[in-house]
């Protein structure tokens, strides 16, 4: 009998321990999709990294892909999935009730003039109640004067809206 209490304790110390682990590495776990702040500049707004996952293999483009001059193509790191990791560089700002993010670095994207950006909720810094910038899905272009892309249609909320896949 004793001996059956000594195994029983001992296993039943290793599911806790188990179950401690786990639980730490799911605290642990970093989300691929956020923001970083990187400083401020009262004129342009708030500057961010912007990192997330983007794309999937050519043999997955179904009806998602992009079009360009009426045909449907693949392009590699763009669109739906998470195949690749993208980052860039943006000052947010808000211009009226919009938020707009403008990238500051020309090629963190693409060297492409066009980047299908697929729906993202990026986790933000902030301690507050708002806890994620939401991107909308959107083809966004490369301005021709200044090289940038501009991303549009961005809120904040409590929860993502979007899942990232």
């Amino acid at each position: 009998m004793k001996k059956r209490l000594i195994i029983l304790f001992i296993m039943s110390m290793m599911i806790m321990s188990s179950s401690c682990t786990e639980e730490r590495n799911d605290q642990n776990f970093e989300n691929p999709n956020r923001m970083i702040e990187i400083s401020s500049d009262g004129n342009k707004g708030m500057q961010y990294w912007f990192s997330f996952q983007v794309g999937h293999l050519s043999s997955d483009c179904k009806n998602s892909c992009i079009m360009i001059g009426g045909v449907t193509m693949h392009k590699n790191c763009m669109g739906y999935g998470h195949v690749c990791n993208r980052t860039a560089s943006v000052f947010l700002q808000q211009i009226g009730t919009s938020i707009v993010a403008m990238t500051t670095d020309t090629f963190g994207l693409t060297s492409e003039d066009f980047f299908n950006m697929p729906a993202r909720s990026l986790s933000t810094p902030t301690i507050g109640p708002e806890h994620y910038l939401n991107i909308p899905a959107q083809v966004i272009y490369r301005d021709s004067a200044k090289q940038q892309f501009s991303f549009t249609g961005l809120a904040y909320s409590a929860k993502p809206w979007y899942n990232n896949h």
